[in-house]
């Protein structure tokens, strides 16, 4: 509970919490810098308002930056206020969740603001992989501001007002923001990789909710279980006539439909988000060629190839359903790489990431082919090669070096178009039917469309209590 009643960011955090559940802590604490005058302005909690609240019932501690007092900036007590919400999160076992509306440091102190900042990422990297890290955009954050949604691992934007860059798009050369506005939410939704999803924020506040009821309030809960209503065994309609739209895939497959997507409009071929199966929350990667909206109507095609964008997400993806002891399931449809120019530049790079965040991680590890599944691109989307536990296939899927027409023409080059297609079929039969790789136990079953959910339930059930030893290590070089 607090006394201002109309300040917008203690507002922003009620609308978010629980009703009435909101705690301010810190609320005396005021600027102690004396330079410039400072003492002769007014400064409220310092411009930042934190506390903890429930969401659904769940502890979250929460701060909000406060842009009436000073614009927001950060200062020595400001940015102790934050580390603390940090001590207090660490302590509990219980999410942090962040709203940025700042001009930046404060110029008034100078050094001591720079240090105050660097305080702030000193805290986010210890909390990393312990507790969940979620902020939203609100206003401005420039400059090093960037680095804390950076470093938090869910990040929400105002798609209006909101403003996010490191050098401002006048500053940037040969641009103008009427040319290109690199601060806007759309720029930062499609091209930086940070943003999970841009709205209002109303749609804010929903999604964020919605999120910590999916996600475990700390590393040490072995997983995240509620009491599932939907039908185990629910067959999933029109899953095979569907197969290139992973979104609509996961929202069938899961408990009561729910899919909740991260870095939706990032490298939208390659699909990340939370499930759930039986009540257990499972993190998904999946490839995607299609994208529907809700009246069935085809929006978007995509190639069935891994880029650096879609790669690098994913990683990051699998790196925290890890941490956490996120259980993870792959839908593999890949026949290969992208092509272009821009991508070749970050791409060997990208693939090694996606690799090893599959091969290191000790979660469960599930994957399903829905149709194809060619080359080392194949290999990479959590094979049983870099360590998948369980691997499903659909009927009819394919899972070989290339497509068998391309494997003939090369291993044939100087046959005539009949002997062509004749070995087509015959490489199609012998090296690149998913009963063949079924038979070499690369594919644990073939299994129809519809009975997909709840073989997957049966899989991450029986996989609940894997234990897996590593070499020792202090950590990845990768």
């Amino acid at each position: 509970m607090s006394n201002r009643s109309n300040n917008v960011a203690e507002q922003r955090l009620c609308r978010l919490l629980d009703e009435n559940s909101f705690m301010e802590i810190g609320s005396l604490m005021t600027a102690r810098s004396t330079d410039f005058n400072l003492s002769d302005t007014a400064t409220p909690s310092d411009g930042v308002i934190t506390g903890h609240g429930l969401i659904d019932g769940n502890l979250v501690f929460v701060y909000s930056q406060d842009a009436s007092v000073l614009k927001g900036t950060i200062g020595e007590v400001h940015a102790k206020k934050i580390a603390a919400v940090y001590d207090r999160a660490m302590k509990m076992g219980a999410p942090v969740i962040g709203f940025l509306d700042c001009a930046g440091v404060r110029l008034q102190e100078s050094v001591d603001a720079l240090d105050a900042l660097g305080m702030i990422y000193e805290k986010q990297v210890m909390a990393s992989g312990v507790i969940p890290q979620i902020c939203a955009v609100f206003g401005n954050c420039g400059g090093g501001l960037t680095v804390v949604p950076g470093l938090c691992d869910f990040v929400f934007m105002e798609s209006d007002k909101a403003k996010m860059f490191v050098n401002s798009p006048n500053a940037i050369d040969g641009n103008r923001i009427e040319k290109c506005d690199t601060s806007s939410s759309s720029f930062q939704s499609q091209e930086t990789g940070i943003i999970d999803m841009a709205g209002t924020e109303d749609e804010i506040y929903a999604s964020i909710r919605a999120l910590v009821t999916m996600l475990p309030s700390d590393n040490t809960e072995n997983g995240y279980l509620e009491d599932c209503t939907d039908d185990l065994n629910r067959a999933c309609q029109s899953m095979e006539t569907m197969k290139g739209d992973a979104r609509y895939i996961l929202g069938e497959i899961s408990d009561d439909h729910v899919f909740f997507e991260t870095r939706r409009e990032y490298g939208k071929n390659m699909v990340t988000g939370f499930i759930r199966l039986n009540g257990l929350t499972v993190g998904t990667v999946a490839n995607s060629s299609e994208r529907y909206d809700e009246e069935g109507k085809l929006v978007e095609s995509f190639h069935t190839v891994l880029n650096a964008k879609g790669c690098d997400k994913a990683a990051e993806f699998i790196q925290f359903c890890d941490a956490f002891d996120i259980p993870v399931l792959s839908v593999t449809n890949v026949t290969g790489f992208c092509t272009c120019a821009c991508s070749e530049k970050k791409l060997a790079k990208a693939l090694s990431r996606l690799t090893y965040a599959f091969a290191n991680a000790t979660v469960p590890k599930v994957n399903l082919v829905v149709d194809k599944a060619y080359g080392s691109a194949a290999v990479m989307m959590n094979s049983k090669s870099v360590g998948a536990d369980m691997v499903y296939a659909w009927p009819g899927a394919k899972m070989g070096t290339m497509d068998a027409k391309l494997a003939a023409g090369i291993m044939y080059a100087d046959a005539d178009a009949d002997k062509l297609d004749e070995k087509a079929k015959e490489y199609d039969a012998l090296q690149s039917s998913i009963e063949t790789a079924a038979r070499r136990g690369y594919v644990d079953l073939i299994i129809d469309p519809a009975d997909t959910r709840k073989y997957l339930v049966a899989a991450f059930e029986m996989l609940f209590t894997k234990r897996m030893d590593t070499p020792y290590k202090k950590h990845g070089a990768k």
